[in-house]
């Protein structure tokens, strides 16, 4: 039998990009962006951080299959985009402030908000992914995944001032389109239903119309589905249809109350 290692689809340069080298050069990238830490007090440091992401993202384009001719443009084009993504990911962060009362700081928020890192990462990697870089995207996403518990497709479409909450168990597939001023809660599948390899290149995902508010665990799937503008989308939901605008939408669960009285005694054992 053969090894499969001679049996495995490679890329044309035969090496794969190292997974340590993306998430310490998205890691760095994060930092140089929005100069956490004293050290880029030092002009001529942030310029030095440049210039080595910079080089280490030359080679990871050249072992994601980019001709060594045309890497020059995609650092070019993701250098042009820099500024407009810093300005997205700065409306998120404000975002943030709006609707949570726990952020106290900037730096808090810069530092320990999973939903944040993870909304910033996905913003770098859709801009690869609208570039057509090949397998990066994916890389960076997974190890967003793997770190925080969200998992964005970089090829999914997020509007402006975008709020995770906690974010623990998220799931954004590659043809969702939300809207602008929108919040997700832990727990929250924008999915598909279940479709053949063929229609791959279908929109599998739900559309999330502007303003809305999804809680947690809800479940939205269907390339069909739009959530209409201004709604409110409850906890544990499951949703296979589209919902009008400014609508409510909630699981109606029956809590009861009873005096321990009528509950028989509880059993004891060890395991």
């Amino acid at each position: 039998m053969k090894h499969p290692i001679y049996t495995a689809n490679y890329l044309k340069s035969g090496v794969l990009p190292d997974k340590h080298v993306v998430e310490q050069w998205i890691e760095g990238l994060f930092e140089w962006l929005f100069c956490i830490g004293p050290q880029f007090a030092d002009y001529a440091y942030f310029l030095d951080q440049e210039e080595r992401l910079t080089a280490t993202l030359k080679q990871l384009l050249l072992l994601a299959d980019i001709e060594e001719n045309n890497v020059g443009y995609y650092i070019s084009e993701l250098n042009d985009k820099a500024i407009l993504i810093h300005e997205e990911l700065e409306d998120d962060l404000k975002a943030i402030f709006r609707f949570d009362p726990a952020a106290k700081s900037r730096s808090e928020v810069l530092v320990s908000y999973p939903g944040f890192f993870a909304i910033s990462v996905y913003r770098i990697a859709h801009e690869l992914w609208q570039m057509k870089v090949p397998l990066l995207p994916r890389m960076l996403s997974e190890y967003v995944h793997g770190k925080t518990g969200i998992d964005i497709h970089p090829g999914a479409q997020i509007g402006q001032r975008f709020f995770i909450d906690h974010g623990t168990g998220i799931v954004v597939g590659e043809t969702s389109i939300i809207g602008n001023d929108v919040k997700i809660y832990q727990g929250v599948t924008l999915g598909a239903l279940s479709v053949s390899k063929a229609e791959a290149d279908k929109k599998r995902h739900p559309t999330i119309g502007s303003d809305v508010t999804i809680y947690a665990n809800a479940t939205i799937l269907g390339g069909d589905t739009f959530i209409g503008h201004g709604s409110v989308i409850g906890g544990n939901v499951w949703i296979t249809h589209s919902i009008p605008d400014n609508s409510l939408v909630y699981h109606k669960s029956e809590v009861s109350i009873r005096t321990k009285e009528v509950f028989p005694e509880p059993l004891n054992f060890v395991i």
